[in-house]
């Protein structure tokens, strides 16, 4: 394995954040990057909160929450961010220019040695890693949000990954607290790919006006036992995210992935869950008034 003690975060949003937050914990030196001054002043807000709340509910102590902030730091530009880490762990939208972009820099930036993770939920990883000169140091970091309660991390070995990549990222995602599955790259993964078809069919079901959006999570809660409904589901993940990976599943998968019209016509309305305050459900109430 290859000794790692400081990670970088690329991408301050709710991955990101939820990443970081991880690691300090975890007790690695973690440098949290966004372009954006607001979107920094946000993750490092929302980090601390989180981190009390776990103390309160006695799940972390309060030295353990303090030694993470302080492990903490915050960096304005990708260069100040990779520079001095041992792995990188991108997390930008779920878009494969937008990746390879950032993957691109990274590789110019980074010393030799480092580890270049993407935390994509459903693109290639060998696509991503093609564009570098370290296709062999190059990982899938797959974290599930809300990152600080979800204990599953898929990590993807693609075409040229090595053993001590894999294993780096393996025993990382443990000491970050996560069970760790190893998945062979193929689109969609695991959960990605099973979730998007079950996704994809309620939006099918309310589009044919089988049963209202609340029937269908209760239905799949208490029938099948999911701790979330797929509206819920979707609501939290984003709608234009499930788009994404839906239309990535459809070109490389086939037709069963096709993306139900109803959840085309949502996105183009601008209807994108929780983060926009409208989805299949509302949020509103969240956001504050004018």
């Amino acid at each position: 394995m290859v000794p790692v003690e400081t990670i970088a975060v690329i991408g301050a949003g709710i991955m990101g954040r939820g990443i970081a937050h991880a690691a300090a914990l975890g007790g690695y030196r973690t440098i949290l990057e966004d372009l954006l001054p607001a979107a920094l002043r946000k993750a490092e807000t929302e980090i601390r909160s989180n981190l009390d709340k776990a103390v309160e509910l006695g799940k972390v102590t309060a030295p353990d929450a303090d030694s993470a902030l302080q492990r903490l730091r915050y960096a304005g530009s990708v260069e100040e961010a990779a520079r001095e880490a041992d792995l990188v762990i991108e997390a930008v939208p779920e878009e494969l220019e937008s990746k390879i972009e950032i993957f691109t820099l990274l590789d110019k930036i980074c010393r030799p040695a480092t580890i270049l993770a993407s935390n994509t939920s459903s693109l290639s990883v060998t696509e991503i890693a093609s564009v570098t000169y370290r296709a062999k140091k190059c990982v899938g970091m797959h974290f599930f949000n809300p990152v600080h309660k979800m204990k599953l991390l898929e990590v993807v070995r693609a075409l040229e990954t090595d053993d001590d990549t894999l294993a780096t990222a393996a025993e990382v995602g443990k000491r970050m607290g996560k069970e760790v599955v190893v998945i062979k790259e193929s689109p969609g993964f695991i959960t990605s790919r099973i979730n998007a078809l079950i996704g994809n069919e309620a939006f099918y079901m309310l589009q044919e006006g089988i049963a209202s959006a609340a029937d269908i999570d209760k239905a799949l809660k208490l029938g099948l036992n999911h701790p979330m409904g797929p509206f819920e589901l979707v609501d939290l993940v984003g709608l234009d995210t499930r788009l994404s990976v839906l239309e990535y599943l459809h070109r490389s998968l086939g037709e069963k992935y096709r993306p139900a019209p109803l959840l085309v016509q949502y996105v183009k309305a601008g209807r994108l869950g929780r983060k926009s305050g409208l989805g299949v459900y509302e949020y509103l109430d969240q956001f504050p008034k004018p």
